[in-house]
């Protein structure tokens, strides 16, 4: 029996957890450049307000404008949710998109890449405010994007908007709240309807494990609670492949180190950050508004992907409703991860190559 190496091993764990701290370092060569935008008396969609709300970002290239100042070449990249916007720079992404020659090549395109509300380096419950922090939504987080583009970056034009996951959740929002404002959209592992199901239920084993967690306290803990932790392995058994997954746990001692490898790693995350994560999708609801989306679309999702059940029917109806839109279903392969699989653009690349070049027609 061949099996993998500990390297290999530690390699399926982060790509599976795809938490913040996972994220591998920026290539060298590219040199993101990184960034803060501070907007002051932030109101949330549910009447609550902030003095200070906070939105990390890194970019990519250089913008360039038209005669009129117009911004003509700006890519926004939207992460997932246990994710920041470092899931665009690791080495795999780098080569991919934004080498020489590649699809996103930092030579032609600026590449914007924040931290959504709630995590990485922007304003998040573990600053201080725990429990206390705005019940924020989705409505929220892109609120904050498009301000940090409009009046940080000003930034009143985008070529592309590409998410993944949550991003690709988000794109769709975009698409329907900002219809000018882009040229193209890619949503990718995602699908415009509101959380219920077996999607709804996971994240329920999260969210109902934390608030029930003995060292929780209603959110104003010292110490983080890390009973919780236990249940989180749920997220990979949802986002994983289960070839991959065998593959790196191939008896029953290696699958229980995958288990305690996945428990200790979700204890580096703050349980109150991690509840408004997975708490944060309450407000999505895009079906009704799927008319409004201007831009030419294509939705790619993956038939191994148990988040975004493609047995369900959804997308083939809704992506009716778009007026430009396409759908790509991925069939399983040796070369698919599952819900993963939005982590290797080697595997999805050649839809955002023709959506560009159907884009740059369409203009």
């Amino acid at each position: 029996m061949i099996r993998l190496s500990r390297s290999l091993f530690l390699l399926f764990v982060t790509s599976c957890i795809a938490f913040p701290l996972s994220a591998q370092a920026a290539d060298e060569n590219l040199h993101p450049q990184s960034g803060d935008f501070v907007m002051h008396d932030f109101r949330f969609s549910d009447g609550a307000s902030l003095p200070e709300v906070r939105i990390h970002y890194s970019t990519l290239g250089t913008l360039q404008r038209d005669a009129s100042g117009k911004a003509t070449n700006a890519v926004l990249l939207l992460h997932g949710t246990t994710g920041t916007g470092n899931a665009y720079l690791t080495p795999l992404m780098q080569r991919e998109l934004f080498a020489p020659g590649a699809p996103l090549d930092v030579q032609r395109y600026f590449i914007v890449m924040p931290d959504g509300l709630g995590r990485g380096g922007s304003t998040k419950p573990s600053d201080g405010l725990h429990a206390r922090f705005p019940r924020y939504g989705y409505t929220d987080v892109i609120e904050a994007h498009h301000r940090m583009l409009v009046e940080g970056l000003k930034i009143d034009h985008l070529r592309l908007v590409l998410g993944t996951s949550m991003g690709g959740m988000h794109t769709w929002m975009w698409g329907e709240r900002y219809p000018q404002m882009a040229d193209a959209l890619m949503p990718i592992a995602s699908q415009p309807v509101p959380m219920a199901g077996r999607n709804w239920l996971w994240r329920q084993m999260i969210t109902s494990a934390i608030r029930h967690d003995p060292d929780w306290r209603d959110g104003d803990y010292t110490v983080n609670p890390t009973q919780w932790t236990r249940v989180m392995p749920v997220f990979t058994l949802m986002t994983g492949n289960p070839a991959r997954m065998h593959a790196a746990a191939p008896d029953r001692a290696a699958a229980s180190r995958l288990y305690d490898t996945l428990v200790e790693q979700a204890k580096k995350n703050d349980a109150n950050d991690v509840l408004y994560w997975f708490e944060s999708s309450w407000d999505y609801d895009p079906p009704s508004q799927l008319a409004k989306i201007h831009a030419p679309l294509f939705a790619v999702n993956f038939a191994d992907d148990l988040i975004n059940a493609t047995d369900l029917e959804l997308m083939q109806q809704l992506i009716k409703n778009v007026p430009k839109g396409r759908y790509v279903e991925m069939p399983e392969s040796a070369h698919s991860y599952g819900h993963q699989t939005l982590a290797h653009p080697e595997v999805w690349k050649p839809y955002l190559i023709e959506l560009l070049k159907s884009s740059e027609i369409h203009n």
